[in-house]
């Protein structure tokens, strides 16, 4: 079975990012696709900010702490990923930034799609994290997600999205699905 691993992309308190990942999973889930979903938030890894000695640190083992390792599992343990990236001043998060740069290899070769919200959906941010997740050797998939805090959120804290986005969410789950199926057979 083909397990994607939806990534929350922020660890701030007042965030809403955990509502949009936990509303793709249950969506996804209803559309029957063949394939296992997962909420992974970054929030509760226990990593700090990257400051490491050897980047990317599990190129160097001996450098791990029980979280890196923790991390290193999760990630690898997973075939293809929904990254869902706040906009903040016109980019990602320096949090999703950090747990990014923490791995290496556990990336490659993996399907990744791109779910975006912010006052002007969140297209910044999902550019920048195209070109970070292409230096990671993720194939990201077309469309992408993308949400307004206006219009998708009631009072910016409650996700209520509209119904005109569920094709565009349709096609983003089938083709990551797909994808990180077919990338199974050259890792």
């Amino acid at each position: 079975m083909t397990k994607i691993g939806i990534i929350t992309g922020s660890t701030r308190d007042a965030r809403v990012n955990l509502q949009v990942a936990e509303w793709i999973k249950d969506y996804a889930e209803k559309q029957g696709i063949d394939a296992e979903f997962e909420v992974v938030d970054i929030k509760d890894t226990g990593l700090n900010r990257f400051n490491e000695t050897v980047p990317p640190l599990m190129a160097n083992k001996e450098y791990a702490t029980d979280e890196n390792n923790q991390w290193s599992e999760t990630i690898d343990s997973l075939d293809g990923f929904i990254f869902v990236t706040p906009e903040y001043n016109k980019n990602i998060s320096s949090g999703l930034k950090d747990h990014l740069d923490y791995l290496g290899s556990e990336w490659h070769n993996k399907a990744a799609g791109i779910v975006s919200y912010g006052s002007t959906l969140g297209i910044a941010a999902s550019l920048a994290l195209r070109t970070t997740l292409a230096n990671l050797k993720l194939a990201i998939v077309t469309p992408q997600g993308a949400f307004s805090l206006f219009n998708d959120f009631e009072n910016m804290s409650t996700f209520k999205p509209q119904e005109v986005h569920n094709a565009t969410v349709d096609t983003l789950l089938h083709d990551v699905t797909s994808w990180a199926s077919a990338l199974k057979t050259i890792r």
